[in-house]
């Protein structure tokens, strides 16, 4: 058994989804807690809306409890979860959440289809900077698929 928690970074997608299992599942293997991380911004005179931060960071908190439900519905083990709501910049709040991590998961997509090909901005930034092993989750075919058309 590790101490070392495994971090995982959601955002509510098919393929962050799929990034958590994979790490619910290694989580398990090791014996390790898992750390399940969603990031989000609030800017009251940039978002031109009546949403407040505490609005916005219930419904991270949303976001984070139904992936991690979803994800453990047909599961027999599960590891210790520990669900994490942050403000900030995704690939900053990761890379920090990275310190003291066994490994950092995350999904390959975001943002413009050509970096959608290679890496997403975020996965890009904290397999750069991350300061333990990366496993990234590719993005599926059909993934890929609807994101260029």
């Amino acid at each position: 058994m590790s101490t070392k928690p495994i971090v995982v970074g959601i955002d509510g997608t098919p393929a962050s989804d799929r990034a958590l299992e994979w790490a619910l599942d290694e989580a398990v293997v090791r014996g390790c807690p898992l750390h399940v991380v969603h990031a989000w911004t609030f800017e009251a005179l940039a978002d031109w809306t009546e949403t407040t931060e505490q609005r916005v960071r219930a419904e991270s908190e949303a976001l984070i409890e139904k992936a991690v439900r979803k994800a453990s519905e047909q599961r027999q083990d599960l590891p210790e979860i520990v669900r994490t709501s942050l403000r900030g910049d995704a690939a900053e709040t990761l890379e920090k959440a990275s310190e003291g991590a066994a490994m950092l998961v995350v999904a390959s997509h975001t943002g413009h289809r050509i970096r959608q090909i290679v890496l997403g901005s975020t996965s890009t930034h904290v397999v750069r900077h991350a300061h333990a092993p990366i496993v990234v989750i590719p993005v599926n075919d059909r993934e890929l698929a609807e994101t260029t058309r």
